[in-house]
């Protein structure tokens, strides 16, 4: 039997270290720069990091404690983020939870009048008034991988199985949601109080479907967004901050909790393609990936992160405060284990830091 994971040895809430420090830093408008010895980090270490980062090019950025300590590559370079966009477009159901205009136990069908359909077929299934926004946030509602209008492959609730289609439609409940292109809402509420510009962040229109909804730009999660390293570090520094930059809760405390830790009703299921995904509905929360079940020995089990194709990290460290951001083409992998690429950077950064 699959060894199970018991939240409650993830005593460390995020931004709980963040709260006990007596000076809080803030990325307003640069990054506040440090040597690595002077946050307690090994550069050596960090190097090591770096390097392996670099197999597959592109730019980094290393922080603590609010401090941007190691950084590689251009750091004004956007990339094509693939699966981060999910990462970072969940925020926006943060923002709808903190308004009351979304629940995580929402029937999806009650937010989307024409949910799932097309294909037709999935209205025979039976399953589609059960579907709840959690689903759809933890790869758990059954849909096929690719981004259009996609076929239900399973019960819900039943199975993990990844997919940038349930996603998808979860970016669609949210523009009904605010009757507004999402994009804007994000740059609204998120991306520009947290200095990040349109410079800095695109998204572009839906590759997968109609290019409105509503008459409203239609955006997607699954994929779309493209970043620099500082934008992605911002992300996650919100993240690490528990929701807030400087006196804003810009999304609850409690959503981020959430969002990094695996949700109860999700642990154990089986997955579709094990090979490809591992265990991972022990280790994903709502649109992050996670270290809840140790899958990464060395690593901190409180760690979270975004991921997408060519290893586009948003990693966060809540123990440890620190938030690193890479991006550029893809390591090289032998499927031996899902995680198996990761460790090899995620490893020495871990190791390069002292106890706060």
């Amino acid at each position: 039997m699959r060894k199970k994971v018991f939240i409650a040895i993830v005593l460390v809430l995020v931004g709980t270290h963040a709260s006990t420090r007596a000076e809080e830093l803030w990325p307003s408008p640069e990054w506040h720069k440090a040597r690595p010895a002077d946050v307690g980090m090994d550069e050596e270490q960090l190097g090591r990091a770096r390097d392996y980062a670099l197999t597959g090019g592109g730019s980094g950025y290393i922080t603590r404690f609010g401090k941007l300590v190691m950084s590689w590559g251009d750091p004004a370079e956007r990339y094509d983020l693939k699966s981060t966009t999910k990462s970072i477009g969940v925020t926006a159901l943060g923002l709808a939870v903190a308004d009351g205009r979304i629940g995580l136990s929402d029937k999806v069908a009650q937010h989307h009048p024409s949910f799932a359909i097309p294909p037709d077929s999935n209205r025979q299934t039976g399953w589609i008034d059960g579907i709840t926004i959690q689903q759809l946030a933890t790869q758990t509602a059954g849909f096929e991988k690719p981004g259009g209008y996609m076929k239900l492959l399973f019960e819900p609730g039943t199975k993990w199985s990844y997919s940038d289609g349930g996603p998808n439609w979860l970016a669609e409940c949210l523009t009904l949601a605010y009757n507004r292109d999402v994009d804007a809402l994000m740059f609204e509420r998120v991306f520009t109080p947290l200095g990040i510009s349109r410079k800095d962040l695109v998204w572009r229109r839906n590759a997968y479907r109609e290019g409105k909804l509503a008459g409203l730009m239609r955006r997607e999660f699954g994929s779309g967004i493209s970043a620099n390293v500082d934008a992605m570090a911002r992300i996650g520094y919100l993240y690490l901050r528990g929701g807030r930059w400087n006196s804003n809760q810009i999304i609850p405390h409690s959503f981020v909790a959430t969002a990094s830790q695996p949700v109860q009703s999700v642990l154990g299921l089986p997955e579709v393609d094990p090979r490809r995904y591992g265990n991972a509905s022990d280790h994903y929360g709502l649109l992050w990936w996670n270290n809840a079940d140790r899958s990464l020995e060395h690593v901190p089990p409180d760690a979270f992160w975004s991921w997408g194709l060519y290893e586009s990290l948003i990693v966060v460290i809540p123990s440890l405060e620190i938030v690193v951001a890479r991006a550029g083409k893809s390591w090289h992998r032998n499927w031996d284990g899902h995680y198996d690429v990761l460790q090899p950077f995620f490893d020495p950064i871990v190791t390069a830091a002292k106890d706060p």
